[in-house]
């Protein structure tokens, strides 16, 4: 199976918490190697994880939730687009 974005997606916190099968790994890090958005995705939620694991709690800027949904709702049409 080639490994598509959606599909890193859906393995992102398994990935980072290392419950993943040696093969389902090796083809994320394979993908996370060409692609960019997969990558920041990976960095960004390993930030929000360090973020919140210390306790702190930050206020979002208004509207962050919404604008956060419509881009990855955009990125996943981009990639069932892409062959």
């Amino acid at each position: 199976m080639e490994m598509n974005c959606k599909h890193v997606w859906n393995y992102i916190s398994e990935y980072i918490d290392g419950s993943i099968d040696d093969e389902l790994r090796a083809q994320i890090e394979s993908h996370l190697e060409h692609c960019e958005i997969c990558s920041a995705i990976l960095d960004s939620t390993r930030n929000i994880l360090y973020l919140t694991a210390d306790n702190r709690t930050f206020a979002l800027p208004v509207g962050f939730s919404e604008r956060l949904r419509a881009r990855l709702e955009e990125e996943m049409a981009k990639s069932t687009d892409s062959p």
